[in-house]
């Protein structure tokens, strides 16, 4: 058994590949730094295969699939990605289309890849809870990447339960996590973060009993839950407000 997990050198993606392995499934595992990647040799229980990709270079989720495709992958985890915090008008086009690439295209592609190699059976991709959103003021341009994720998940799963495939696409949209992404999106949350550990566990766990949305938290699940009664313009207030607290000093 193989689980191929991308954005493996740490918080979640790193956490999801831990727990596999746990479970007795070989990791491929895909991140741009070697030195992390080299790390998991000491949490990895089973075979680990690293590839030092930057998959925001689209043609290394290219290179990744012809390298893999033969190996009989089991499991795939969309794992890798990014956010951008700060006034719209400021902010950097160019990381901005980064991060385009990054959770939007090379998701895609991944996917898309895999979607159609017998051997694969279970594909989850990672989203954020701000996927469920209406839109995110102060990081508008990393919501409208995971809420792609999400749509795009979720039309691929109706394709594939008419289809009546064997395959099995779930998306992941935790809120808060306690993760290296905050310091990469210079944001602080001002809510209580999950545990990259729990989120992962949660996840694997739902994803084998074939959950479409998994979304770890009590807490988050009520907020996005009362969130769709909110009129769009109030919605869209109310998260700026919530935004703007988390600017780091």
């Amino acid at each position: 058994m193989k689980a191929l997990v991308t954005g493996t050198s740490s918080g979640i993606g790193k956490e999801i590949a831990i727990y596999l392995s746990e479970l007795g499934y070989d990791i491929i595992a895909v991140a741009r730094d070697r030195k992390k990647l080299m790390e998991l040799n000491n949490l990895i229980k089973t075979k680990l295969t690293i590839y030092e990709y930057d998959l925001s270079k689209l043609e290394n989720c290219y290179k990744l699939y012809n390298n893999v495709k033969d190996m009989d992958v089991d499991i795939v985890i969309n794992n890798a990605g990014f956010g951008l915090f700060g006034d719209y008008q400021e902010s950097d086009l160019d990381i901005e289309l980064n991060m385009i690439d990054l959770n939007v295209k090379a998701l895609h592609i991944i996917t898309k890849l895999f979607i159609n190699n017998k051997h694969t059976k279970y594909i989850l991709n990672v989203a954020s809870s701000a996927g469920m959103m209406m839109g995110g003021p102060l990081m508008s341009t990393y919501y409208a990447t995971k809420s792609y994720a999400r749509s795009y998940t979720l039309g691929l799963y109706e394709e594939l339960r008419k289809n009546n495939s064997d395959k099995v696409i779930s998306v992941l949209c935790p809120g808060p996590v306690d993760t290296n992404f905050n310091k990469r999106a210079s944001v602080k949350f001002n809510l209580d973060e999950l545990s990259a550990r729990y989120v992962a566990r949660y996840a694997i766990k739902k994803m084998f009993k074939k959950k479409l949305i998994i979304i770890p938290g009590f807490s988050v699940r009520m907020g996005l839950f009362f969130s769709r009664f909110l009129p769009t313009k109030l919605a869209l207030k109310i998260v700026y407000k919530i935004q703007e607290r988390k600017k780091t000093p």
